[in-house]
């Protein structure tokens, strides 16, 4: 499984080095966009509409745009600052608590880790005193450049970290519009519901879902491969007749500058003998 940070989580006076991996994956059918004429995949290049030319990333900065096109530019180095990498680079655990009491609407995104050299037996008390405890720890880490709030826990004997949103990230529910305060329901209605989710509930077996829609689009897929549904997109060839060696326009430049110079000294050594004359 790839490592895609490393770094350390601070536990008191305790220090485990840990390795983060991806532990979900997205598993969506990828599909490109072709031009319906010749079926050629479409690209999408940086493009300056002032300047009108394509820019490399290397000539793009970033600014915030404070009103209708007016920015604040915020240097690499600037944003470097205020990111407040530690050099340990560790997840601060600040808090425990009790894994109800966070709402499934903070959940973000979930990591394994996995102890680096030298953490294994730290790793492991941490995990068996949150198994004991029925606790997760609420931290902090600085990931991708930016700083998350996250919570550890034990999933399947490997520790899980979660980010999850900041408060100030999670939009207010009485905002949302259309939401009835209270409706008058009889009580054959209600007790009618109450039975129907009493028939359907089970015990959560998440490997009796799967993705319906991906499956079919592999399906049809597949099919169309088979039937030899497939099309051969050939690449435009670059138009060099406008392209002029380097060299050969150099020597030319120099071979029209030589007449035009010995027409002009023709001209003036005529003028002269008339002159003289």
């Amino acid at each position: 499984m790839h490592t895609i940070w490393k770094g350390s989580i601070s536990f008191g006076l305790v220090n485990i080095p840990i390795k983060l991996h991806a532990a979900t994956e997205n598993k969506d059918v990828s599909l490109r966009q072709l031009h319906k004429e010749c079926h050629t995949p479409i690209r999408y290049d940086k493009v300056c509409p002032h300047c009108e030319k394509s820019v490399e990333n290397d000539d793009i900065v970033k600014g915030y745009e404070q009103a209708k096109d007016q920015f604040v530019i915020i240097e690499n180095d600037e944003l470097k600052e205020i990111q407040k990498v530690q050099a340990d680079r560790a997840v601060e655990i600040i808090d425990f608590v009790e894994l109800t009491e966070i709402d499934p609407i903070y959940f973000n995104r979930s990591y394994y880790l996995s102890p680096g050299e030298g953490g294994t037996k730290a790793y492991t008390l941490l995990r068996q005193a949150l198994e004991d405890s029925g606790k997760i720890g609420v931290a902090k880490i600085m990931l991708r450049a930016k700083e998350h709030l996250a919570v550890l826990r034990v999933y399947k004997n490997t520790l899980l970290m979660e980010t999850i949103h900041f408060p100030d990230e999670v939009r207010a529910a009485d905002q949302v519009p259309g939401v009835p305060e209270e409706s008058e329901l009889t009580k054959k209605e209600l007790s009618s519901a109450k039975m129907l989710i009493d028939n359907l509930t089970t015990a959560f077996d998440p490997d009796k879902y799967t993705d319906e829609y991906r499956e079919e689009l592999q399906k049809l897929i597949a099919a169309k491969r088979e039937g030899n549904e497939t099309v051969k997109v050939e690449q435009p060839e670059l138009d060099t007749s406008n392209v002029t060696n380097l060299m050969d326009a150099l020597q030319e430049s120099i071979e029209k500058t030589k007449k035009k110079k010995k027409a002009t000294g023709g001209r003036k050594k005529t003028a002269s003998k008339k002159k003289n004359a």
